[in-house]
């Protein structure tokens, strides 16, 4: 504030604008982003443009991260149940008449093409966490029956249209934000022996390529050229990175071309490749760090809706790196998840962005809403 005139100046203006980031967390999502572009522009070289958009996605997912700081969590309250309610009537959209694109009814085109499935891995756990604080102190066995209910519709349909990869990773954010606001351990114990005798019924109601998939990942070599190449190529750059890895740029399996998505899905072979065993355990202490993190602030925060919401999206990043790096690696059936801030997309970057951005908003607020 200017001594004499008594208004502010311009830093005092801006700096509410600007000092909205967790410095701890900021840091940890910048080394996995210059990562990911390290290792990115190796496996982009026969991709033109594909490097020039990536850095846009880079850019888009830091300005994200920014404006979800600066909306404070009474707000994202507020929003929930209208983010819910218009994610799922987009979901019923794309089952009515959505865009079909290999084989894959995901996306609709309300004026610009969008893929409603995203919306709800951050409308969903917003919306099962401000349902929670709406009961707290009456949380009841009837609380979690409807949670369920509001879970099971949109999972159900993008199940349906179908996208196993999304559908899980939106059920696993639903999921965590039941399991954080206090669901028994009899009852997990139930759903999961519950969950054990469907699998029969289940497979018969999988589809085709679903299945294939399965018995892709129970023996790769039955159809090596075919359904097993990916996991098969993927593993065989994996091993040959060893302890150091080949190089930076140096990678054989990317370079002549034998990994598939070599920059989308299945980054994580061209940088394990590359960078071996020692680069790995970085990559996965750098996620540690960041889910660590994220549960740090969701355990320091004043609400019910910031605990739950914050302890969900932290866990929704170990899904993302679990499920990639498991499914790369051959020990998970293969299901199109990205590795977070590593894999080429500007969709999942937007999901991230908002995610890591939201836990800086509850971070940043947690005084002012003690007080």
């Amino acid at each position: 504030m200017h001594p004499l005139s008594g208004k502010k100046n311009l830093w005092a203006t801006v700096k509410p604008y600007l000092t909205v980031f967790d410095g701890t967390l900021l840091l940890i999502v910048a080394l996995i982003l210059l990562t990911s572009t390290i290792v990115m522009f190796s496996a982009s070289a026969e991709f033109p443009g594909r490097m020039e958009a990536h850095l846009r996605n880079i850019v888009l997912a830091l300005l994200l991260i920014w404006f979800a700081a600066l909306v404070p969590p009474q707000m994202l309250m507020r929003l929930a149940l209208p983010a819910y309610v218009i994610g799922v009537a987009l979901l019923v959209g794309v089952a009515l008449f959505g865009i079909v694109k290999l084989g894959a009814r995901r996306w609709i085109n309300i004026g610009f093409v969008i893929q409603p499935s995203e919306i709800m891995k951050i409308a969903l756990p917003m919306m099962l966490a401000w349902w929670f604080q709406r009961r707290e102190g009456t949380i009841s066995w009837q609380e979690f029956a409807v949670a369920g209910v509001l879970l099971a519709i949109p999972a159900a349909l993008i199940i349906r249209q179908p996208d196993l990869g999304t559908g899980m990773l939106v059920t696993a954010a639903g999921f965590y934000v039941i399991f954080l606001a206090g669901l028994s351990w009899r009852v997990l114990i139930g759903l999961a022996v519950a969950f054990a005798a469907m699998l029969p019924f289940a497979w018969h109601a999988l589809h085709d390529y679903q299945r294939h998939r399965i018995m892709t990942l129970i023996d790769p070599s039955s159809d090596p050229l075919g359904k097993g190449f990916h996991i098969i190529q993927s593993t065989i750059a994996i091993g040959s990175g060893g302890i150091t890895g080949k190089g930076w740029m140096n990678g054989t399996q990317g370079h002549l071309q034998f990994i598939p998505e070599r920059s989308t899905d299945f980054i994580f072979a061209v940088y394990s490749e590359e960078f071996g065993l020692i680069g790995n355990i970085v990559l996965m202490v750098l996620y540690l760090l960041l889910i660590g993190r994220g549960l740090l602030i969701a355990a320091n925060a004043p609400t019910l809706f910031s605990r739950l919401l914050a302890g969900a999206l932290s866990l929704m990043f170990f899904t993302y790196a679990f499920v990639n790096m498991g499914m790369v690696s051959g020990i998970l059936p293969v299901v199109g998840v990205p590795l977070p801030f590593m894999s080429y997309g500007g969709t999942a970057f937007v999901t991230l962005g908002l995610g890591i951005g939201i836990l800086m908003s509850i971070y940043r607020h947690r005084k002012l809403m003690q007080t």
